[in-house]
């Protein structure tokens, strides 16, 4: 997806960053609060390939931070729960920036180490 050139001279590295799927869908449904969209809606309007809009769809559902109702999919109307969520993640890339992103397989595989 192209941007303006006035964004790009204007805005930092960081800010040019790509969202991930899940930012990008809760970003266009946040900004969009007022209506619930089918799928192949918001994969078209943000981009995301519509093999993969579902899980991502499914996966925001389960953390409860969308909601769904037929063929239909809305922003959770919790804004607690959205705020909580965006803390985390802002805190976790903080802390990857530091220190390094977590290597999942280490964490496994401490977790089985503790538990012998």
């Amino acid at each position: 997806m192209a941007i303006d050139i006035d964004q790009f001279d204007e805005r930092s590295p960081e800010e040019l960053a790509e969202l991930s799927n899940p930012e990008q869908v809760l970003k266009f449904l946040y900004k969009n609060r007022d209506r619930a969209w089918k799928a192949r809606e918001i994969a078209n309007r943000t981009g995301i390939n519509e093999n993969s809009i579902h899980s991502v769809l499914s996966r925001l559902e389960e953390r409860e931070l969308v909601r769904h109702k037929g063929p239909y999919w809305a922003i959770t109307d919790e804004t607690s729960r959205l705020r909580q969520a965006y803390d985390t993640h802002r805190v976790t890339q903080l802390f990857d920036g530091l220190y390094g992103e977590e290597d999942r397989d280490e964490w496994i595989q401490a977790s089985e180490q503790a538990n012998e």
